[in-house]
């Protein structure tokens, strides 16, 4: 089928001939992230799927946020924009794990690992964010950890 890359540029493509000026900006917000994380460091370079995908996750990420910020600013027209675009993004990552699977994952990591204690949180985490692989955020991941290790 091609590399995520591929789809965001046909996908633009397809948004900007239907006009569909949501899409069209959000799809051209994704590729210029992923566009300044290929020349970033010393030299530029295409990154993989992988790349593309964290890249995806931080910018649906930032709307949500921006989107929770807006809301509590009382600018609902803003954050339903937010809203919007992290929707558009969403249609590209992978589906996110539930509170209950991450539980799941997050014990398998922690017993494979030989993990007890919050003395081991950096370990047992690095153990555990390569388990879920990008299937749920960070801090959702964090605080499981954190549970179990307790």
């Amino acid at each position: 089928m091609g590399t995520l890359k591929d789809r965001l540029t046909d996908d633009l493509h397809t948004a900007m001939k239907s006009r569909d000026e949501l899409i069209t900006s959000t799809l051209r917000m994704a590729l210029a992230a992923v566009r300044t994380a290929e020349v970033a460091g010393d030299e530029a370079r295409e990154l993989s799927d992988d790349e593309v995908l964290a890249v995806l996750t931080k910018e649906a990420k930032k709307r949500r946020e921006a989107a929770t910020a807006f809301a509590g600013a009382g600018r609902a027209d803003q954050a339903a924009k937010e809203t919007a675009e992290g929707e558009v993004l969403d249609r590209y990552l992978p589906k996110q794990l539930t509170d209950a699977e991450i539980a799941e994952i997050v014990g398998q990591a922690l017993a494979a690992g030989g993990f007890a204690g919050k003395a081991q949180m950096g370990p047992a985490m690095k153990a555990a964010q390569a388990a879920v692989a990008g299937r749920a955020e960070g801090g959702r991941v964090a605080a499981e950890v954190r549970r179990q290790l307790a």
